[in-house]
């Protein structure tokens, strides 16, 4: 249940009020009332915020968009040659683990192979 609107905008005031005659920095405590009333407000108004956000969604969506195409402008794209070459570390590294654990793996299969010889002996 929220608070009357009349009520809630009074009290955003008052708060503010109270903070800017105690003298303290405006900008973080006057992001936070903003924010409230924000909140406050997005609860007050319901379907119609919701209306608003999708009729807005095309508009943020292109903005997006735009964004995205002047940051991937501004990337440092790697040449033919260095993609070629990573790949290639890439291909080895990979192999050469792929031997090392495969032997590790044995060795582990015929360790276990001889403690279990040893104790079916016993």
């Amino acid at each position: 249940m929220h608070p009357a609107p009349g009520r809630v905008n009074r009290e955003v005031r008052r708060a503010a009020k109270q903070h800017r005659a105690a003298g303290q920095d405006g900008n973080d405590a006057g992001d936070k009332i903003e924010h409230l009333s924000r909140i406050i407000g997005t609860a007050r108004t319901g379907t119609a915020h919701v209306v608003q956000e999708l009729l807005d969604y095309p508009k943020r969506a292109r903005q997006f968009l735009h964004e995205v195409r002047i940051e991937m402008k501004q990337v440092t794209w790697p040449s033919q040659n260095e993609v070629f070459s990573t790949t290639v570390v890439v291909i080895l590294t990979t192999a050469f683990f792929a031997v090392f654990l495969w032997m590790v793996d044995l060795a582990c299969q015929r360790l276990i192979a001889v403690v279990l010889k040893e104790f079916r002996r016993h």
